[in-house]
């Protein structure tokens, strides 16, 4: 007896040219991932409460019918300066523009409007048939996860219209644009700062925390709307001496300062985050191998001039 496995599963991506609208990934659109979560229908239950003189459940109707998944990249680049690596179509679908100057960088950074969305296709096999769940009108948050001596991981968590599953063709994916990942570590991860200060990093974690909304009207259109983000993460430092950087002062202090750091060494494989008006919390301590750490949360904090709060570089 066969059945679906968990091994035989593919993920195809593909940016929308318009809200929606099926982009139709093809085997070149194919992503590397190290986990998929996938809710293929979410909806609200909608209870048919009607008076009948005996008890037990009543009749369910779904309404907002939609469909979600989470997926985990290795954070690396694309293999190519100036080439867009394969996860760049999910993260402008976090509300992020793609800037690409040939042969040098792509540069994403939050925008204010003008969303884009993708089409996620998820295959699975079972034997010689193969299951499709089609995701259209994608778009979600991302978040980075870093810990020394571990591989860095973006993951994605995207909502999209739902679609009924349908049987798909089988295909042979063609993966390009996703660089080998390097180990987070002192000689990979370089030119680390947080609040103008080179400390020993243990852990570095993100969160776009943006907000993600399906919203269905009648005579309206079927949306994933992205209305606001409060991006924030931690930082778990070795303590420094207070000679050297007071992170209590920055906490009770009113002035942002910078959070970056460099993951990779070699041109077409280089990812440069960087938060630069920081604004740090109340630092906590904890133990790694007897040595005090200390846990630093921190909001990345935009200017004036708005969307400006960090920026992924791929070099």
């Amino acid at each position: 007896m066969a059945f679906y496995q968990s091994k035989d599963r593919l993920i195809l991506c593909k940016k929308e040219s318009s809200y929606g609208t099926d982009a139709n990934p093809a085997a070149t659109d194919a992503l590397f991932v190290r986990s998929i979560e996938i809710e293929p229908l979410q909806a609200d239950e909608v209870e048919r409460e009607v008076i009948r003189g005996y008890g037990g459940n009543y009749d369910v109707i779904l309404a907002n019918q939609r469909a979600a998944i989470t997926l985990e990249v290795e954070l690396a680049a694309s293999g190519s300066a100036g080439t867009a690596p394969r996860w760049g179509p999910l993260l402008q679908a976090c509300g992020h523009s793609e800037t690409v100057v040939a042969s040098t960088s792509v540069t994403y950074a939050p925008v204010g409007d003008d969303f884009a969305s993708a089409t996620i296709e998820y295959y699975v096999r079972k034997g010689t048939n193969t299951l499709l769940h089609k995701l259209t009108g994608c778009r979600g948050s991302f978040s980075i996860s870093c810990e020394v001596n571990s591989i860095p991981t973006i993951t994605f968590t995207m909502v999209g219209i739902y679609n009924a599953p349908e049987d798909g063709a089988d295909v042979a994916p063609t993966y390009s644009n996703q660089a080998a990942p390097t180990i987070f570590n002192k000689a990979n991860t370089t030119s680390f700062e947080l609040m103008g200060f080179a400390a020993a990093m243990q852990s570095y974690s993100f969160d776009q925390a943006q907000n993600t909304i399906y919203r269905e009207l009648v005579g309206g259109t079927k949306e994933v709307l992205t209305p606001d983000r409060r991006p924030s993460g931690t930082a778990v430092i070795e303590a420094p001496d207070l000679d050297d950087h007071d992170y209590f002062a920055d906490a009770t202090g009113t002035s942002t300062g910078t959070n970056t750091f460099q993951q990779g060494q070699s041109a077409g494989n280089i990812v440069t985050w960087s938060a630069p008006q920081t604004d740090t919390g109340a630092p906590t301590y904890s133990d790694s191998d007897g040595i005090q750490m200390l846990n630093i949360p921190f909001r990345a904090t935009p200017t004036t001039s708005g969307n400006d709060e960090y920026s992924l570089v791929t070099t």
